[in-house]
């Protein structure tokens, strides 16, 4: 069992991981909720999947327990699935004093994350993510949200859990492409924290497909430990530490919404790092050897991940639209080697399409 603090400005957390941590961790679950009414926002196939488990988390719930099941795909991380949330909320008099449990991936966090941000002006809620992406990534730091207007986390907020309780017993009914897309993130972490880990990574990624949990454990906890560390000090975007977070996403995004969301976000990710690092490498910010050693894992994946037709010209385009621009241009987070980033980066229109040409070239069917 590890426990991992979390010393965010606007809240103070632990992040909790290990196996069967929902049942070793239910009254710190209650300690958190007391005895108000609560409503677990699940994605439905994880009900489906571990509904034992998590009826034994609503049995062990004080207070009113709602339950809100929906199927956690990119079409409803929407504003109707937030108002069904609402009504749900509503009818069943939850207040200012009642807790949101959000239990699913990535998809699931951010929109129970949000929905607690905003009802009744905010509401405490625990995050207990069941995808390894969500385990080693998008369950820490606060980012919460929906999409809108064909735009990915466009409509959201800043918003710390009161706890994350990471319970890999979860990654045993995940299938390869649910791994993949966390391997997605954790590759992203070994190219921001150094060679050390990169190397790692690289090294054992095939673990991960054989659910070895001395690796999982070990990429979850650097992947936490560190993401931790960015939050604490850039909580909200700031001072522009926390972008290198978004090494990737950039162009993972737009290929998401481009391929309209028929690709996994951490499949893009991995296509959109695949497109940072040429762009870092067409610069002049990376040489041919970093270049290669980098490619060299990303490629592994070339089978697994599949485009099949894309158009640069709408990708660019898309791109634009990315929350994190300003005064006009598209700002990436690029690379010179593992550990040592350039933030805020610019590139002209044809420096972009090369290098969604050269990254992209590797997983089109």
């Amino acid at each position: 069992m590890k426990k991992i603090n979390i010393n965010a400005p606007s809240r103070n957390y632990d992040v909790f991981i290990g196996n069967n941590v929902i049942n070793k961790y239910s009254s710190k679950i209650n300690s958190l909720a007391g005895c108000n009414d609560s409503i677990i926002i699940v994605d439905s196939n994880v009900y489906r999947l571990h509904k034992e488990k998590i009826e034994s988390l609503i049995k062990g719930l004080k207070g009113n327990v709602v339950v809100y099941k929906f199927k956690a795909d990119e079409k409803n991380k929407s504003l109707d699935s937030l108002k069904k949330i609402f009504d749900l909320m509503l009818r069943k008099n939850l207040g200012r004093s009642s807790f949101l449990i959000a239990l699913g991936g990535g998809i699931t966090g951010d929109l129970g994350g949000f929905a607690a941000s905003v009802y009744a002006r905010g509401i405490g809620y625990i995050h207990i993510p069941t995808t390894l992406l969500a385990m080693v990534d998008s369950a820490i730091g606060g980012k919460t949200g929906i999409n809108y207007g064909h735009t990915k986390n466009i409509i959201g907020a800043f918003y710390q859990p009161e706890s994350v309780l990471i319970d890999t017993e979860f990654i045993k009914t995940l299938p390869r492409d649910e791994l993949l897309c966390g391997l997605g993130e954790v590759i992203k972490y070994g190219l921001l924290t150094g060679d050390d880990f990169f190397d790692y990574v690289a090294k054992n990624y095939r673990k991960a497909f054989d659910y070895n949990y001395s690796f999982l454990n070990k990429v979850i906890r650097e992947s936490v430990s560190f993401k931790g560390s960015i939050v604490e000090k850039d909580e909200n975007e700031k001072s522009g530490l926390r972008k290198i977070l978004n090494l990737g996403h950039t162009f993972a995004h737009a290929i998401e919404v481009e391929q309209n969301h028929k690709i996994k976000h951490g499949q893009a990710v991995i296509a959109g790092i695949a497109c940072a690092l040429h762009l870092s490498n067409k610069l002049g910010m990376m040489n041919d050897e970093y270049l290669e050693k980098y490619m060299s894992l990303i490629i592994e994946f070339r089978n697994e991940i599949k485009l099949k037709q894309y158009n640069p010209e709408t990708l660019y385009k898309i791109m634009f639209r990315d929350k994190k621009n300003k005064k006009g241009s598209i700002n990436f987070v690029l690379l010179e080697k593992a550990g040592k980033l350039i933030i805020d980066a610019e590139a002209d229109k044809r420096d972009a399409l090369y290098a969604i040409n050269n990254g992209l070239q590797y997983f089109c069917e």
